[in-house]
């Protein structure tokens, strides 16, 4: 048997502390809070009986990958590669070891005087010694000097989150194709398709309630993704809708969506950036309704004056707007090193209330803010039970990398919602009218799912 996982405890031991009601545990594989299994079959760490999540060392430059990027990077890199992996569920082992982080159980420390020979010894026994190793081919590279939120830069960014293909997507998503946070009327539901589906149309159908959608109403949809709203509100509320998206992929989808539903008359789509809607609302017109759903996180602080000022000048007086959108605490603004560096760069989600302001200067009235944070929870927990059951056709379409990446976006993001690392909010707004008038009902109970009808207008 082979002797790799003890050298790494003991390594991993020199630069971590783990203590526990001011404990600590003499031997080095006892101060583990998780057991290692290196490349060489070797085992070492926490017992084997103690449930602590099992990392799997598939190959040494695992830990040259940690050695250069300590922390989040160096772990995303090493398991998108393959040269890491978390036995088990690993969502469940993500959430063990942010715990034993967040609880102060494990906390860095330098290595102290006497143990630096052991710890080069053991650096270069593990071959940590060497060249820093290239990230994942599947990590964004975008456009050199592309200024941050140009459209040349968002483009790109567009472009190499939705490379996979539509045929990736419509494997994890439910049928209405809503790349968003669901409704739930039980949280704890079986996280089945058919609960999917269920969850998606509660959401759509409480949005077109809270616009006041009705037959004839008008709607643009800004950042329409593969249409789940546009042809929701067409289809069962019947509204006239527009949606405008920058995403090849997600408008050619979206249209063959309208032809098999025979929505043609109802629904149109344009390739538009939105800071361009203002030179088409001579040809639009004014809209009863405004929405945006999960695309605000994506036009950045500079610009987000513009994108509320954009989504109030297409709104009739008294027209209604609704802003679905992911929000953060004040000390964490983006993404995540992660999501940043493989998902979506450039992504800003601020608390709720700087959000508000900036919605309110741009002269829309704040009417209802309903948190849905808990709502993300099972939603991404069910595109990733679908992308474990369809893992062959997944990696078919991503290849193993890109398949690789999404089970740990998607473990790491519902974990991220669960823990309030991360929330979403819908914002209700109006555009009141020159006299101050909003048309709006005194209560948010028209809007909720329950009790509803579904496509049912609210009164």
């Amino acid at each position: 048997m082979g002797q790799a996982a003890a050298r790494v405890a003991r390594a991993v031991g020199v630069f971590v502390e783990t203590t526990r009601s001011g404990a600590r545990p003499a031997d080095v594989d006892g101060r583990l809070p998780v057991r290692l299994r290196a490349w060489d079959g070797s085992e070492a760490g926490a017992p084997a009986d103690s449930g602590a999540p099992v990392v799997v060392l598939n190959h040494r430059r695992a830990l040259r990958r940690l050695l250069w990027q300590p922390g989040e990077m160096g772990l995303a890199h090493a398991y998108v590669s393959g040269d890491l992996d978390v036995e088990g569920d690993l969502g469940e082992g993500l959430a063990a070891m942010w715990g034993l982080v967040r609880d102060g159980a494990v906390t860095p420390r330098r290595p102290r005087l006497g143990e630096l020979p052991g710890v080069v010894g053991n650096a270069a026994r593990l071959g940590l010694l060497g060249p820093k190793p290239a990230p994942p081919p599947e990590a964004i590279r975008l456009p050199r000097f592309a200024r941050l939120h140009s459209k040349l830069r968002d483009r790109a960014v567009i472009h190499h989150h939705y490379d996979a293909g539509n045929a990736f997507y419509e494997l994890i998503l439910d049928a209405n194709m809503a790349y968003s946070s669901g409704y739930w009327a039980d949280l704890d539901a079986p996280l089945t398709p058919e609960d999917l589906r269920a969850a998606q149309d509660a959401k759509l159908d409480m949005v077109c309630r809270k616009l006041g959608l009705g037959p004839g109403s008008t709607l643009l949809d800004v950042g329409c993704g593969w249409g789940s709203l546009p042809i929701h509100a067409a289809k069962h509320f019947g509204a006239q809708v527009r949606g405008v998206t920058i995403a090849t992929e997600q408008r050619d989808h979206i249209n063959q969506r309208i032809r098999a539903e025979g929505l043609a008359d109802r629904v149109q789509v344009d390739l538009v950036d939105y800071r361009d809607v203002p030179t088409r609302i001579e040809e639009y017109g004014s809209f009863d309704a405004v929405s945006s759903i999960e695309m605000g996180e994506h036009v950045g602080d500079e610009n987000y004056p513009t994108f509320a000022a954009i989504l109030q000048g297409a709104l009739k007086p008294g027209g209604r707007a609704l802003v679905q959108q992911m929000s953060r605490g004040a000390n964490h603004p983006g993404g995540g090193a992660f999501i940043e560096t493989y998902v979506t760069p450039d992504m800003v989600m601020r608390p709720v209330g700087d959000t508000l302001t900036l919605l309110q200067r741009a002269g829309l009235e704040v009417r209802d803010v309903h948190v849905m944070r808990e709502h993300y929870v099972p939603t991404i927990r069910a595109w990733l039970a679908t992308l474990e059951a369809h893992w062959d056709e997944a990696v078919r379409l991503a290849g193993v990398r890109g398949a690789r990446m999404w089970r740990l976006y998607l473990a790491g993001g519902a974990l991220a919602f669960e823990e309030n690392r991360m929330g979403v909010d819908q914002i209700l707004l109006v555009r009141p009218t020159a006299t101050g008038r909003s048309g709006m009902p005194a209560t948010r109970a028209t809007f909720e799912p329950e009790g509803q009808k579904a496509g049912t207008p609210a009164p």
